[in-house]
């Protein structure tokens, strides 16, 4: 570190301490006038804690001039930083106060008898080790006020990681268990929120306005305001930055927890590609879970949508390989297509009497299976299931919580 000080000879200390040790009141007092955060009476600890921090900064200068010693003790310096933090200042007022202090202790010392006697050269030795040693404290300062936010920080990041969890709890937490722990994570509940599931959960959720969020194993909850304007879906997008994301339904604060398990039982469908972005089928990192309900109660109730996909397709099966598989495509197409032969015969690229064919094929092999309300439903639904291996896949996969 360097020692600006040693440049200057010792006796210039001596020569500078009776104008120096009666400057301490005129420092504070221009601080006060100058820096309004400081513009209050010097009373109590306030006022012990600055006139220290002065006085002893002179005494500590003059001492250290002529001298090739490091500047070793700050604690005064880094203890005031944190204070200063802990009472809600920030470091812009805390360095002006001491670039105030610096530029009122080097008129003073240009003023005073001892200065005008001095060398050109101990003068610019003498400046550059005052600006050098005030730049030193005020670090000191700065790194005490920086280890009292990351403190503060770490233990907000703490209790906002305790309300997540208690919204995720089982049975679900009470509304008063909800109002004090978002209290003490410093968050006012919003009237609607929901939950997006995403791995670095805190990280997103500093990059959206309001949200809370925790890590959790295997992947993290942001709880996410959800603003009465337009567009906030897109901010959510944007926020994800590419990684996959899960958002539940928009729901009441106190009921926070059932758009949470809303999107933890679509997150390993995702997970395993099974689920589109959105309605439309496009391809995106985040999904709705609201618009994959049947998915979501197939996945719930895997023994019954396993006996629902095999008997579903059973007609099929019995088909040969080539046009089984040429069949169900001809199926899930119409029956996307509500029974819509033009829109069928388009989605499929083939001409309308060509889908006319197949049709005539596929009720040969149904029966009136497709003709019947509740029996082409059943058909409809069984053929969103996945193989049952699949399933067992994504149930491991899934997220738990707590």
């Amino acid at each position: 570190m360097d020692r600006p000080w040693a440049r200057v000879p010792a006796w210039v200390g001596a020569a500078l301490r009776p104008d120096l040790a009666q400057a301490t009141d005129a420092i504070i007092a221009a601080v006060r006038a100058q820096v309004p955060e400081y513009a209050r009476p010097l009373e109590g600890r306030f006022g012990q804690r600055i006139t220290e921090g002065v006085s002893v900064a002179f005494e500590q200068f003059l001492a250290l001039l002529g001298s090739d010693e490091e500047l070793r003790d700050t604690r005064i310096y880094h203890g005031l930083g944190q204070v200063e933090h802990r009472e809600g200042r920030t470091l812009a007022a805390l360095q002006s106060a001491y670039q105030v202090g610096t530029r009122t202790t080097w008129q003073r010392i240009g003023s005073s008898d001892a200065a005008r006697g001095l060398p050109p050269e101990v003068i610019f030795a003498l400046a550059e080790a005052l600006f050098g040693y005030i730049e030193q404290l005020s670090a000191a300062s700065v790194a005490g006020w920086a280890h009292a936010e990351s403190t503060r920080a770490g233990s907000m990041r703490a209790r906002r990681h305790a309300l997540v969890e208690l919204v995720v709890r089982r049975p679900p937490a009470t509304p008063a268990e909800l109002e004090r722990a978002a209290a003490a994570a410093g968050w006012t509940p919003p009237a609607r929120v929901a939950a997006l599931l995403v791995r670095d959960a805190v990280d997103v959720a500093g990059r959206l306005p309001d949200a809370v969020g925790a890590d959790l194993d295997p992947v993290g909850i942001v709880l996410l305001p959800v603003p009465e304007r337009a567009g906030w879906i897109d901010r959510v997008r944007a926020a994800l930055r590419e990684r996959r994301g899960v958002l539940g339904p928009e729901v009441g604060w106190e009921q926070a927890h059932r758009s949470v398990a809303r999107a933890q039982a679509a997150w390993p469908l995702h997970v395993a590609g099974l689920l589109t972005g959105t309605a439309e089928g496009t391809a995106d990192p985040l999904v709705r879970a609201d618009e994959h309900l049947v998915a979501l109660l197939l996945a719930a109730a895997p023994d019954l949508a396993a006996d629902l996909h095999e008997r579903a397709t059973a007609p099929l099966r019995e088909l040969p390989a080539g046009a089984s598989a040429r069949a169900e495509e001809t199926l899930r197409a119409w029956l996307d297509a509500h029974g819509d032969i033009t829109a069928t015969a388009a989605a499929l690229h083939v001409h309308p009497q060509t889908v006319r064919y197949r049709l005539a094929g596929l009720r040969q092999a149904f029966g009136d299976a497709l003709d019947d309300p509740t029996a082409r439903l059943e058909v409809a639904v069984g053929l969103q299931v996945r193989p049952a291996s699949v399933g067992a896949e994504e149930t491991r996969a899934a997220p738990t919580t707590g």
